[in-house]
């Protein structure tokens, strides 16, 4: 297979314009939204590209400052977590989750050689976990925080025959923090067969053949599915605990 590479040039520029454009025309016509929607967004898009671009080209020659953007990546996916469930400073606590499900799985892919202990190979492939995880962390916070407040009464009663209330929690919280899992599951079960996921493409288009695609992909896979379960295991632990609690709005 051909060496692909796509240039930043005119050309690319041009198919970029002409598509939000078009994409901005299907919001009109539509009525789904602003029409101002998509180029707004490949706008702010592109210049975030672009400087994490400009970074990771400096970062990633060295092992200490590739493990410093992976540190920036995690305080960002920690405050949004936060953010998405809606949990204030009391979001905090998913650092631990968070923490948990990447500290699982990254050194055990460094540990055995798998993935070799460069900036180049721990950024994208930590930061590829680490997105998944902080999905499912905060898809299981907003669940679970959810069944707390809606299935009040069942706590109680539950702490009426006996329960404690962090055990009385976990009964209502369980069956929804479990429904985070579903995504990365599904992705497992489905791939090759619905969907090519962005890593597998990725290497097929940098000339690597098919057998390491589906290499690299499912390392990635079986990664997602430990640290996702890890950290949903620890946010619910967190929720049940009253750890993390819903802020008043």
């Amino acid at each position: 297979m051909a060496h692909m590479i796509v240039e930043p040039d005119l050309k690319l520029a041009a198919l970029c314009v002409c598509m939000v454009t078009l994409t901005a025309a299907w919001y009109r016509v539509a009525q789904v939204g602003p029409p101002s929607v998509a180029p707004r967004a490949t706008a702010r898009g592109a210049v975030q590209l672009g400087v994490v671009a400009l970074v990771l080209a400096a970062a990633l020659s060295h092992l200490w400052s590739a493990v410093l953007v992976l540190a920036v990546m995690f305080a960002a996916a920690v405050a949004t977590a936060a953010q998405r469930c809606c949990a204030g400073w009391s979001g905090m606590w998913l650092t631990l989750a968070l923490g948990a499900g990447i500290g699982t799985v990254l050194p055990l892919m460094l540990i055995t050689g798998v993935v070799p202990l460069t900036g180049v190979a721990v950024v994208p492939i930590g930061g590829i976990v680490l997105g998944g995880t902080m999905t499912a962390t905060s898809l299981a916070a907003r669940r679970a925080l959810d069944a707390v407040e809606l299935r009040r009464g069942e706590v109680e009663a539950a702490m009426s025959l006996g329960f404690t209330e962090r055990e009385a929690r976990l009964e209502v919280i369980r069956p929804s923090a479990g429904d985070a899992l579903l995504p990365g599951v599904d992705q497992t079960r489905t791939v090759g067969l619905v969907t090519l996921p962005g890593a597998f493409v990725g290497v097929l288009l940098s000339s690597g053949s098919a057998l390491q695609a589906a290499a690299v992909q499912l390392l990635i896979l079986t990664g997602l599915l430990l640290a996702q379960v890890t950290a949903v295991a620890v946010t619910t632990e967190l929720i049940a605990r009253s750890k993390v609690h819903r802020t008043p709005q």
